[in-house]
């Protein structure tokens, strides 16, 4: 069998033994046989949501563990094939074979990339939070540009976006954002962009046409529902009402209807503004609250904390994790991965999957 051939069933090989071990198959198989167990019992349905998280547990499951298992057996009926054809020296069906062992190794991928995306709340929707770092207009415009960036990634992805809160810059650009992102998978493949994201560049807010670096940092967390129970206490709450503004439209700015809700013992702060509302306002940032306290969570169980509210620190040198550079070239690097792409436009205009893909494969280890 020809190297070429042999290196793409060996990486094969490779993805399947990490899509194995990523689900602890042996594991997997006994709790598969565990679910069938409990869901024949005559009282299973008697606690609907456990019921129902056990379902749907199982469900992802057994789709995973088949889709290891056709992968499997595809690869050994193609190992066959190229081999029979290559001692009859039946060239056209080496070629096809080709590319059906191409069509699988893309699977490959796509599977492992969809095994990175099986976190406890991966498949939830999502909040984006858009914040301007130190240095007024540039920064505010920087943050603006970011939200033009995330909008456009979930117009490509197909995802409904819309608007929570925004406070407009002094002269230009945004102070903050919160977007929410209703898609699946929506947290999953956001929540590797949280961090503060550097931009260099000619200020066009500057007469004197010199380079500017601004910063502004990204906060991605998960919607919960009612599945995941977040207590808080209230006296742990400050509530704020205050008028609001930005594109909230004029109905919104007459009464001081935007609210904001800090929890104190772990200082994070979420800002509603969306309704006329005020009550509204308030059961939406309760929401966000919870949002945040539970992906707080999340990182501590993960031990990668190093994205979360209390622990971003200042938003400027040391911290970031990309560089958006448009002068004096073009180049948009994550520091993470080290991805970099020279597109810079393509990259402002929504086009982030590359280092969304690595930053993932990088969380668990992988190589891309």
């Amino acid at each position: 069998m020809k190297a070429e051939i042999q290196i793409k069933f060996n990486e094969i090989d490779h993805t399947l033994n990490i899509l194995k071990k990523h689900i602890n198959w042996e594991d997997s198989l006994v709790r598969i046989k565990e679910f069938n167990r409990l869901v024949e019992t005559q009282n299973f349905w008697d606690n609907t949501l456990k019921a129902q998280m056990i379902m749907r547990e199982k469900k992802q499951l057994e789709k995973t563990i088949d889709q290891i298992k056709i992968v499997e057996i595809e690869k050994e009926n193609l190992f066959d094939l190229i081999q029979l054809a290559e001692e009859e020296k039946d060239f056209p069906l080496i070629d096809e074979a080709r590319l059906q062992l191409d069509a699988l190794l893309k699977t490959c991928n796509k599977l492992q990339l969809e095994s990175l995306l099986s976190g406890e709340a991966d498949s939830n929707n999502c909040y984006i939070e858009i914040h301007a770092g130190a240095g007024g207009t540039e920064a505010q415009d920087w943050a603006l540009m970011l939200q033009r960036m995330y909008s456009r990634w979930c117009e490509k992805r197909g995802f409904n976006i819309s608007s929570i809160e925004e406070s407009s810059g002094d002269e230009a650009g945004i102070k903050s954002s919160t977007l929410f992102v209703e898609g699946f998978n929506a947290y999953g493949w956001g929540k590797t962009e949280s961090g503060v994201h550097r931009l260099v560049r000619i200020s066009p807010f500057d007469s004197s046409s010199r380079r500017h670096t601004s910063f502004a940092s990204i906060w991605v967390y998960p919607q919960i529902n009612n599945e995941i129970d977040v207590e808080i206490d209230d006296k742990d709450l400050r509530i704020d009402t205050y008028r609001a503004s930005g594109a909230g439209g004029q109905h919104v700015n007459k009464t001081d209807s935007a609210i904001r809700i800090t929890h104190l013992p772990t200082n994070t702060v979420v800002q509603c503004q969306n309704d006329r509302s005020q009550h509204r306002n308030r059961a939406q940032a309760m929401l966000m609250l919870k949002a945040k306290l539970y992906e707080i969570e999340l990182q501590k169980r993960e031990e990668e904390n190093n994205h979360t509210a209390n622990q971003k620190g200042e938003i400027g040198w040391g911290s970031q994790i990309r560089s958006y550079v448009l002068h004096p070239y073009q180049m948009v690097k994550d520091l993470r991965t080290n991805v970099e792409v020279g597109n810079t436009q393509s990259v402002l205009d929504g086009d982030i999957d590359l280092f969304i893909e690595a930053a993932l494969a990088l969380k668990v280890g992988m190589k891309r």
